[in-house]
Order: C-alpha cells, then sequence, then structure tokens
C-alpha cells in the first residue's frame, strides 16, 4: 500500500540502482525521501546506523547499498566484497528490527544462484548446488542477506521483502576499467576505442555464455512495486524459506551479440576479438522472473534503447 508520506531510506542512493529508487519514488510523489552520502553515514559501522535511524525516524528502507564489481574485481578482492556486503546488510536489517522499522525491501543479485542450476534460474534452486567460484564470497554475503530477512519474518513477525535483480545497467553505472560489469566494460572499451580510431578491440572471454540484462529504471519499478503491495498478496507468492523474487527481462544473449550490439550503439566500425584464455563465468544466467510477472510488473525498455540511454549517460560522465 503506498503511503507517499513515510520517510522512506534509500541506502545507496548515489549508486545506479539506489539513484534509479529515488527518481521512481519521487515521480510517484513521495515526499520524504532520505537518503546519505557516505561521508554522512558509514553504513559498515552500526553505531552510526543506529544514531541515523533514530533521528530520522525513517519508516521504510530500501536496501541497495553494496560492494559491487564485475569478474575482475570478485577474484582479485573476495575478502572485501564478503566482508562488506556481510557487515553492511547486517547493520541495516538489525537497527531496522531494533528500532521497529518493519517495512524492508533487500536487493541481491542472480549470483546467488549455483552455476548449474536448471535455466531459467527460479527462486526453488537457491542453495540446491555449489556457486561460481569467480564470485562466491559476494553470492554468499547476498544470500545472508535473503536469509537475515526470513529469519527476522520468521522469528518476529517482520515484513522484510528480498528482490533478486539480472544484470542490470543504465545511468550512474560503474565505468571503472577495471572494476565494472560487463555492459559498462563495453562501453567504455568501444567508446576509447572509436575516438582513438582504433581497428581491433579484444574483449574476456569466448563471447559465447549468455546473459540476461534489465535497464535499470525497470529494477526501480519493480522494487516499489514489492514494497508497496500489501502483505496478503506478497505472501501469497512466496513461503517463509523462500521469500524472494526474481527480477529480470525474460531474455537473453552471448557477449558476442552483445558485443556487437554496443558498438553499432556507438558507431564503432572495428574487428571484435575475444581472449579464450580469459574466463567466461558461467554459460547462461536466465532468471525465471514468472512470479514478479503474475503480480502485474513486467519491463518497459528494450536493450538497444536502453543502451543508448546508457551510452548518453557515459558521455555525460566522461564530461564532468
Amino acid at each position: 500500500m503506498r503511503d507517499l508520506s513515510a520517510r522512506v531510506f534509500v541506502a545507496g542512493h548515489n549508486g545506479m540502482v539506489g539513484s534509479a529508487i529515488v527518481r521512481h519514488l519521487e515521480e510517484l510523489g513521495y515526499t520524504n525521501i532520505v537518503t546519505v552520502n557516505r561521508g554522512g553515514l558509514d553504513l559498515t559501522r552500526q553505531l552510526e546506523v543506529e544514531l541515523f535511524f533514530k533521528e530520522e525516524a525513517v519508516e521504510q528502507i530500501y536496501l541497495a547499498a553494496a560492494k559491487v564489481g564485475g569478474i575482475y574485481a570478485n577474484s582479485t578482492y573476495p575478502a572485501d566484497f564478503i566482508y562488506e556486503n556481510l557487515v553492511i546488510e547486517s547493520n541495516i536489517i538489525h537497527t531496522a528490527f531494533k528500532n521497529n522499522i518493519r517495512k524492508l525491501l533487500f536487493l541481491g543479485s542472480s549470483c546467488i544462484y549455483p552455476k548449474n542450476t536448471k535455466q531459467p534460474m527460479a527462486e526453488e534452486g537457491l542453495l540446491t548446488g555449489i556457486l561460481e567460484a569467480t564470485n562466491e564470497p559476494y553470492a554468499i554475503a547476498k544470500i545472508a542477506g535473503i536469509k537475515l530477512c526470513e529469519s527476522y519474518n520468521r522469528q518476529y513477525d517482520q515484513d522484510y521483502r528480498s528482490v533478486m535483480p539480472t544484470n542490470l545497467y543504465g545511468p550512474k553505472d560503474n565505468y571503472h576499467p577495471d572494476n565494472s560489469h560487463v555492459v559498462p566494460a563495453l562501453i567504455r572499451r568501444l567508446h576509447e576505442a572509436k575516438s582513438g580510431k582504433a581497428s581491433e578491440v579484444v574483449i574476456w572471454g569466448s563471447g559465447e555464455p549468455r546473459r540476461e540484462f534489465l535497464h535499470v529504471d525497470d529494477m526501480a519499478t519493480a522494487c516499489v512495486m514489492v514494497m508497496e503491495l500489501d502483505r496478503g498478496v506478497w505472501e501469497k507468492h512466496v513461503n517463509p524459506m523462500c521469500s524472494h523474487l526474481n527480477v529480470g527481462s525474460g531474455e537473453d544473449l552471448s557477449i558476442r551479440n552483445l558485443a556487437k550490439l554496443v558498438a553499432e550503439v556507438i558507431g564503432f566500425k572495428g574487428v571484435l576479438n575475444f581472449d579464450t584464455s580469459k574466463p567466461d563465468g558461467v554459460k547462461r544466467k536466465l532468471l525465471d522472473s514468472s512470479r514478479l510477472k503474475n503480480i502485474g510488473w513486467s519491463p518497459k525498455i528494450g536493450l538497444e534503447e536502453g543502451l543508448f540511454d546508457a551510452y548518453t549517460d557515459f558521455k555525460k560522465s566522461i564530461d564532468l
């Protein structure tokens, strides 16, 4: 149920997902959106989180704050990824409970599913096999977040919900040359190749793995819809020990075809070569998002349209 006057805290509002949630809440007419920069609140410090929640009288929480990155970053900094994500989600979820904040939405990741899960990946696939090694620490932290929400619901009758997005892209993405995901990484590399008049670009892996992508603005609409659902409706579509919902477009494509599409959007005319000595990750990652779609959500932004939007955002970011 929508309460436009509720004091809604969006943790991670400067990030891609958090900023999209803030934009959508503002579009809907929410008037008490609470945000704070990292310098004003360290989410890894429990005392700071507790004081902030009391001072701000928070009533709802979108937990979009996380340490994120691609294969290279996850492989290089596994301790950072598991520690920071575990601490952030633990501090926020536990402090929400201590302050009697009953409504919270936790954002996870499709990497929670085992690497050999049947495709498309349904919610019931969680904890049925071995995780992909390249991002196992991050995945374990996200699984812990789901189970934290479930545990507080079961023991204390809280109303904490979880959504698991597929690969997201769009405005305010991370375009770092080493720590970015595949879409922003391709946008940056192909833009630089075009600007430098390069004749070819080498891309990690074989190009054969298939991935699903969702524009972050579509993710934001899903998050707010899930948060606003009456509890009875929500509980009809989940169960106490499998209470998360997948959020995906329902379509995937190979990394090779994605790279070709990004090249077309950017206008890069050179050759795309694939370095098969580099890791591919899992061969396919497609979410089964039928539960959420049965509730009434569906994505609105196609991949080509979304990539044009993302490229426009990237060009703005490099002009700053």
